[in-house]
């Protein structure tokens, strides 16, 4: 491929990956109260990993590698939309649409960045590096936060009970112990202020 073409493919890629700009999230935004979009968790999230690298449970940590994965990981949601984290039918197939996804997306990169940028998905996917396990959990902290700076919003919406967001979440301490200690005190402190119900009592 010469100069050129390669560049062409890049520009294909960057404004195709534009429309993530578009996909909305369940969470809201702190401020306006909107809908938060999937391009802003990618940055908030990549902020995160950098503000906090400190407490994954694995050091040193290769923290280029985590933006890289952090910057590419929902671009997949252009074609497969957010799937809500508690939407259990949906989760079902959820990996195999956004595999399609990045086939799709990464497919339009020179060969060379779409194997790259391809096999730092599935790095993310498998969870099995330190860099990926610390992703994932700032990947699952970050809308925790935004909830509970929401009173609550999606939880209250859709239903979901402490029990849920705890089973949901539990494996942010397979990257930082820490921050999964204190996820525990902001789920606690949710439903003390009636912003997350208790687990329902057994009948």
């Amino acid at each position: 491929m010469d100069p050129a073409e390669r560049l062409a493919a890049q520009m294909r890629f960057l404004i195709e990956v534009d429309k993530l700009k578009e996909v909305f999230r369940q969470t809201l935004v702190t401020q306006s109260r909107r809908s938060e979009n999937s391009a802003e968790h990618s940055w908030h999230f990549a902020l995160m990993v950098v503000t906090l690298a400190e407490h994954s449970n694995h050091q040193p940590l290769d923290v280029l590698r985590i933006l890289k994965m952090v910057l590419l990981h929902d671009i997949v949601e252009i074609d497969a939309g957010d799937t809500f984290a508690y939407d259990e039918k949906n989760m079902a197939d959820q990996h195999e649409r956004e595999a399609r996804a990045a086939d799709r997306i990464f497919g339009l990169l020179p060969i060379d960045q779409a194997q790259e940028f391809r096999a730092l998905w599935d790095e993310f996917e498998a969870q099995a590096t330190p860099e990926a396990r610390f992703a994932a959990a700032c990947d699952r902290f970050h809308p925790m936060l935004l909830n509970c700076l929401t009173e609550g919003h999606a939880w209250r919406k859709h239903g979901i009970t402490q029990d849920r967001v705890l089973a949901r979440n539990a494996h942010i301490k397979a990257g930082s112990t820490e921050l999964w200690a204190y996820a525990r005190r902001m789920i606690d402190d949710a439903v003390a202020r009636g912003h997350l119900a208790a687990k329902p009592a057994a009948p």
